[in-house]
């Protein structure tokens, strides 16, 4: 198993803000928890409308470090970034405001600042950054910058992990340890003097600044603070602050410093190849491509229109047949009704004629034909009746 990685960092003020008499703005820490080690550091804004900035430096590396520490895995192994770099803006901001409170502010640009850090779980290696500085690889083989600085519309302009929308211009790298011997975060105050941005070439002093954390934390951050003083600090009157974090992985090879190059090749830029220029370029192309997905979508929309037209005619159908079937029905009740009159009506006929054969019976054998009995037909027309009313419950029923 790997050994826990070396951290160090330090953060020092320049002279401009000596000669100011105003504090220093930078803010760095490192710390190693639940197997996560974590370097972060924060410039904070200068200018007269950032008057708390280092209060938000010094909360932002804070905020990180306790995030990562505490859920690396969660951002490592999320595949959507921008729900980390959204979750990881929110979070700064809701420890910010505590400040605002405590500090009787009235906004977070009082507590501008950028944001660096790198966070490394056993072979895994998760970094971030927002605003000018750098953070460099270094590895057997030399040195490359793992993320550039990112300036606004000028070189003395950048972002701040205080923006509302700051989730936008952080960056977030996710790699391994493998073939890495550092990484080393500096602000802008120390960037200006190690890096070209005319050719993307980290200067070899810096390689030689990482190995300074082979000799332990304490004596490390020593060496360092010197060394940026004499080197950086000390090297102009108006010199800006300061900051440093290095996270060294011990048992891997250092790069041969004698071998590490000074100079590299300009890099030609179009300055006229810009992201408005593709935006134009692709005009006539979306529009295109409207066109197409326009048609497409009012095609489907017909055919949706059709499938409801004939699930419509199918249930008319339905309808219809179920009204036929009423009819038949109907129409059937009425024949039996017919039928169950015309029935009535013979019987009716056959009583009558009964009735006068039995009273001249009656008359033949000397029965009084006033007897009051219960005419046969009487009882032959209420048995029709109730027959008669047996089938139509009957039918109804159905």
């Amino acid at each position: 198993m790997r050994p826990e990685p070396i951290l160090a960092n330090v953060s020092l003020i320049g002279n401009k803000h000596v000669n100011r008499n105003t504090p220093c703005e930078d803010s760095s820490y490192s710390i190693t928890r639940n197997g996560v080690s974590v370097v972060c550091i924060s410039d904070g804004a200068g200018g007269s409308k950032y008057t708390h900035a280092r209060f938000g430096s010094k909360c932002a590396v804070e905020c990180v470090a306790e995030l990562l520490t505490n859920h690396f895995d969660a951002f490592y192994f999320e595949n959507r970034e921008s729900v980390c770099r959204s979750i990881l803006v929110t979070a700064v901001h809701s420890k910010m405001a505590d400040l605002l409170v405590e500090h009787d502010l009235d906004g977070l640009e009082r507590l501008s600042c950028t944001l660096l850090f790198v966070a490394v779980k056993g072979d895994l290696v998760l970094a971030g950054h927002i605003g000018d500085g750098l953070i460099c690889r270094v590895s057997p083989h030399g040195l490359s910058p793992l993320t550039l600085p990112a300036n606004g519309e000028n070189a003395s302009s950048t972002y701040f992990i205080t923006f509302p929308n700051a989730q936008e211009y952080l960056r977030l790298i996710k790699t391994t340890t493998d073939n890495t011997h550092a990484f080393v975060l500096m602000s802008d105050g120390v960037e200006d003097m190690v890096y070209d941005a005319s050719n993307q070439l980290v200067r070899p002093v810096v390689a030689r600044l990482a190995e300074l954390a082979s000799q332990g934390k304490e004596k490390a951050e020593e060496a360092l603070a010197a060394t940026i003083k004499e080197f950086v600090v000390d090297a102009s009157q108006n010199s800006d602050d300061a900051s440093v974090g290095i996270l060294y992985l011990t048992g891997t090879p250092a790069p041969d410093f004698s071998a590490l190059s000074d100079s590299k090749a300009k890099v030609e830029r179009d300055f006229n190849d810009t992201m408005r220029a593709v935006q134009m370029e692709l005009v006539p192309q979306v529009k295109h491509a409207q066109e197409i997905l326009s048609k497409i979508n009012c095609q489907n929309t017909a055919d949706s229109g059709k499938v409801k037209e004939e699930n419509s005619v199918d249930d008319e159908s339905v309808d219809g047949n179920r009204d036929k079937a009423d009819s038949d029905l109907t129409a059937n009740e009425h024949n039996d009704a017919d039928l169950n009159d015309s029935d009535k009506k013979g019987k009716l006929v056959e009583s009558e004629a009964e009735t006068e054969q039995e009273e001249s019976r009656s008359s033949e054998f000397g029965v009084p034909n006033n007897r009051k009995v219960v005419p046969l037909w009487a009882f032959l027309l209420m048995t029709g009746l109730f027959i008669t009313a047996l089938i139509v419950l009957a039918i109804v029923g159905l």
